[in-house]
């Protein structure tokens, strides 16, 4: 280690450990309840003042009758958390927390209701942020939008790029992923937007690969990556998988479990972050750890004309050797996805770090398109036992992506269409967002296709990122970005199924009476540290407004739902409902036209191939088609 490194370290060591006889907040991030369940829940804090640290959490919000648990901050950097049993299904809790100094902070949460009554729910998701982009004004609506629960799904630091707290290019010790995590939840030009967040839901989170270092498959062997040491068998058994894991799991309110004799040895004893909730008979919540047990990546495409390159990538995607969850971590999904079926719960989330709808094969060896055998089995089980109402959610690639769902059992066969989708959702900081990074790594080949695009408005930039990307899914056969055609009952609201280039976090309402769906996607305009950094005011300025909003009716209609499951009385949902269907109606709804149809392109290219399904759906991605594959027969 350097000196530059080592003085450096020294000076955190101080500053944690002399902070608390200074004039600053002793409560640095804040206050958090999460992993909730219906009788359960963490609650979390971060003090720099040692001594005794009392939670108090109470229903009603004066704390009266309150009960209290104490627990003790031996290290000034290490957050402390206690869990508490005993909560009512469906209440609405209130928990306040004081260190040794005095210094309170409070928050709230609802435990989760059971099974058998429709309730509504509303939720946000978002992931990737980094923390010398902090504070973070995309996420200052959240604390209004009275939220259930919010999913941090994933790369909540990227201990592997220099940041403000610690300018080195990779954490590596318990101290230096403490940083990471500290800087990202603390205050920074006077804001910390993390706190009121955290203090204002249940908290779940997903672990990605940036909380330890970019890119990396926890199930192979350290030999396969240089970046590990050999002190295991796995790579999710070496010194820097485990200190990252360790310090993900301090800073953010979640129990400490584990698996147990799995007889698998890359997850026997290992460290558990799979969770399986549901609320009510609204909603089953399935979280996906995709990165501690997962065999190597497949090595990289970038030439999206090698088709020699994209067919080997493919051909070895279906190896029904690889894996990507684990086997006892896949059959837990399937198992999961099965009962909540059985128990008529209308809506099935499954959380999951990466994208499992196709996005071409450019870049695709560390999401599910890398591991197609395995991706091939779970959306094949949904299609083959019916599940319906299966949404998945997703973060990674720094964009809002929402795509209908096909598979193959092999890669010989056609794709087969699942009445499933996934959208993928954020980043609530990370520059640049997809489509400029995208214009920033396509071959020349493709340049063609971004005209002047940095003198584009955001929606236009949207645009011509979705013609590239539906290039490139018709090279492969798949279906085209959106929903319009699918084998669901959606409307689109606002926007597009496609907003890349935006910072965003995306909230998801399930309404009590009908059991639909509204999707709404918050956005701001993205920045870069200098901008952040030269005008601080004028960042934190900007406010999150709807960037993408669409509504789905689930696949069973609310009067075949099973006899028990009634609509519960609820002052909350009957809110909800209320204010969903005004942001409907005062949205800019795009007309019947403004959704279906699109510039007529060049009749003598189109009209002579558009007989051909796929190089018709090639077609439409270039000359403007960007909404669903009716487009194709109507224009080309």
């Amino acid at each position: 280690m350097n000196t530059k490194r080592l003085m450096y370290l020294a000076t955190l060591a101080i500053y944690f450990g002399a902070i608390a006889l200074a004039d600053v907040n002793t409560l640095p991030n804040g206050v958090a309840a999460g992993d909730v369940d219906q009788t359960s829940a963490i609650l979390w804090t971060h003090t720099t003042t040692l001594g005794e640290v009392r939670f108090e959490y109470s229903t009603s919000q004066d704390f009266s009758n309150a009960n209290i648990v104490t627990t003790s901050a031996s290290n000034s950097a290490i957050p402390v958390k206690v869990e508490i049993t005993g909560f009512n299904p469906n209440t609405q809790y209130y928990y306040r927390v004081t260190n040794a100094t005095g210094a309170a902070s409070a928050g709230q949460f609802r435990t989760l209701a059971e099974v058998g009554g429709l309730h509504g729910l509303r939720f946000g998701v978002s992931g990737d942020w980094r923390g010398e982009l902090r504070p973070y004004p995309v996420i200052a609506n959240i604390p209004a939008r009275d939220l259930v629960f919010f999913l941090s799904a994933g790369d909540s630091i990227y201990a592997d790029v220099p940041s403000v707290d610690f300018p080195f290019p990779q954490a590596r010790s318990l101290l230096e992923f403490r940083v990471k995590h500290n800087e990202v939840y603390s205050e920074r030009f006077g804001q910390n937007s993390w706190a009121p967040v955290r203090a204002s839901t249940a908290i779940y989170a997903i672990f990605d690969d940036h909380e330890v270092t970019n890119d990396f498959a926890g199930g192979a062997p350290p030999s396969t990556d240089t970046r590990f040491d050999n002190t295991g068998a796995y790579i999710n058994e070496t010194r820097l998988f485990n200190n990252g894991v360790e310090v993900f799991h301090e800073y953010n309110p979640i129990r400490a479990e584990r698996y147990g004799d799995t007889g698998d040895p890359r997850t026997a004893h290992k460290r558990k972050l799979y969770r399986s909730r549901t609320f009510g008979s609204d909603a089953a919540l399935i979280i996906l750890d995709a990165r501690s047990f997962r065999d190597k990546e497949l090595p990289e495409v970038f030439d999206p004309v090698d088709f020699s390159a994209i067919d080997a990538f493919n051909r070895a995607s279906y190896d029904p050797s690889r894996t990507m969850l684990g086997q006892v971590q896949l059959d837990s999904l399937l198992n999961d996805l099965a009962n909540a079926q059985a128990a008529g719960i209308t809506w099935k989330f499954v959380f999951v770090p990466e994208p499992i709808q196709n996005l071409g094969s450019l870049y695709a060896g560390d999401h599910f398109e890398g591991y197609a055998f395995e991706r091939s089995r779970i959306l094949g089980f949904i299609d083959d036992e019916k599940i319906d109402n299966v949404v998945f959610i997703s973060a990674d690639i720094h964009g809002t992506i929402v795509n209908d769902l096909s598979y193959k059992r092999t890669f010989e066969e056609p794709p087969r269409s699942v009445a499933s989708f996934e959208i993928t959702t954020g980043p609530v900081a990370y520059a640049a967002p997809f489509g400029p990074t995208i214009v920033d790594l396509a071959p020349s080949s493709l340049r063609f296709l971004f005209g002047n695009y940095d003198h584009q408005s955001r929606s236009q930039q949207d645009m011509t990122m979705n013609r590239l990307q539906n290039y490139l899914l018709s090279l492969s056969g798949y279906p085209l970005v959106g929903l319009d055609g699918s084998k669901l009952d959606v409307r689109l609201c606002r926007g597009s199924y496609m907003v890349v280039n935006n910072f965003g976090w995306t909230e998801f309402d399930i309404d009590a009476a009908t059991q639909d769906l509204l999707v709404t996607t918050w956005g701001i305009d993205w920045y870069d540290r200098a901008t952040l950094e030269a005008n601080p005011q004028a960042v934190l300025n900007r406010t999150p407004t709807i960037v993408s909003q669409f509504l789905v009716h689930p696949q069973v209609a609310n009067d075949m739902l099973l006899p028990d499951r009634v609509v519960a009385p609820s002052t909350t949902a009957h809110t909800q409902t209320s204010e969903r269907a005004a942001m409907v109606s005062t949205s800019s709804t795009m007309s019947d036209a403004e959704i279906l149809t699109c510039p007529s392109p060049r009749p003598s290219t189109c009209g002579v191939m558009g007989f051909l399904p796929s190089v018709s759906a090639l077609c439409a991605s270039l000359f403007g088609c960007t909404r669903g594959r009716r487009l194709f027969a109507r224009r080309c």
